[in-house]
């Protein structure tokens, strides 16, 4: 379990603090960016599914057509979600970029009862309400809706949903949605892109290649961690990721704190401190019934 605990810890450290990275990037054009992370991020996983001799079966998976689609719409929802990210990082905003990961818990227990009839607890509730004040202070005090954040929860909100319904691991079905991506992607490159000028030099190029393995290695601490630890405990790490989001944006963009910032923020920390007691009691209660279930009835005669 404490290995499970360190893959976790180190794929949100690296999922927080990449804004520093893309942040390099920030003078190629977000979906010149967003281009070259989905080649290289394929070749990763290509590589990685390779060594592993499952690269076939990720293939194979995509001839049924369910899949195929499932498998599409996924991709396109993550690549918005890539693409809102490196968008808020090279306008400098983390702030919203930190907020919308912050939101994503909350907005998946919404998704969750709109698509599958998930129960909320009356603390989950209260979170959802908490939340919803939150982002109705920055809407008043900044006069416009926190648009970034928004689409990052509900890209990532929708991301999870539509993958409930695939059988494929993550690494394989994150393979495939890339590899539905990369003729969009490499079409952009040839059409559109500025890098290939000749103007761009190999310091940059360099940088978008690692930006291949900066997305596919927490996606794999993430799934080794996932089958090592808790639920609860995952829930409660995650949240490292935006909160070093959240420095990167204070410290290193230095994004102001507004009064409404002051307001809705804590706000959003309340209604995550609710959701998480609320799913771990949640965890606990299916440990205990679990247990209950596997120990056996003893009669005395």
């Amino acid at each position: 379990m404490a290995r499970g605990i360190a893959a976790m810890v180190a794929a949100c450290t690296i999922w927080g603090l990449s804004p520093l990275f893309y942040w390099l990037l920030s003078d190629i054009p977000p979906l010149e960016v967003l281009s070259y992370r989905s080649l290289w991020s394929l070749v990763f996983f290509v590589a990685i599914l390779g060594l592993q001799g499952r690269l076939r079966a990720s293939l194979s998976a995509l001839r049924d057509v369910r899949t195929l689609v499932t498998v599409a719409f996924a991709g396109f929802m993550i690549s918005l979600n890539w693409l809102g990210f490196i968008y808020s990082i090279s306008i400098g905003n983390g702030l919203q970029a930190s907020l919308g990961y912050y939101i994503f818990p909350l907005v998946s227990v919404v998704l969750g009862r709109i698509f599958f009839g998930e129960l909320l607890s009356r603390a989950q509730a209260v979170a959802v309400g908490l939340a919803g004040v939150a982002v109705t202070v920055l809407t008043i005090g900044l006069g416009v809706p926190p648009w970034i954040a928004l689409s990052l929860a509900l890209t990532f909100g929708a991301y999870g949903v539509v993958k409930k319904g695939l059988t494929l691991g993550a690494i394989q079905s994150v393979t495939a949605e890339v590899l539905l991506i990369a003729p969009f992607a490499f079409a952009y490159l040839v059409f559109f892109s500025t890098s290939l000028e000749g103007g761009t030099g190999w310091q940059t190029h360099a940088l978008l290649m690692a930006s291949g393995p900066l997305t596919g290695l927490p996606l794999i601490l993430f799934s080794y961690a996932a089958q090592r630890v808790r639920l609860s405990t995952i829930g409660l790490v995650q949240y490292l990721n935006p909160t070093l989001q959240f420095g990167c944006a204070v410290l290193f963009f230095a994004n102001p704190i507004t009064p409404w910032h002051a307001i809705a923020f804590p706000l959003i920390w309340a209604a995550l401190a609710l959701y998480s007691l609320s799913a771990m009691r949640q965890d606990r209660a299916r440990r205990r019934a679990s247990s209950s279930a596997v120990t056996p009835v003893t009669t005395v005669t």
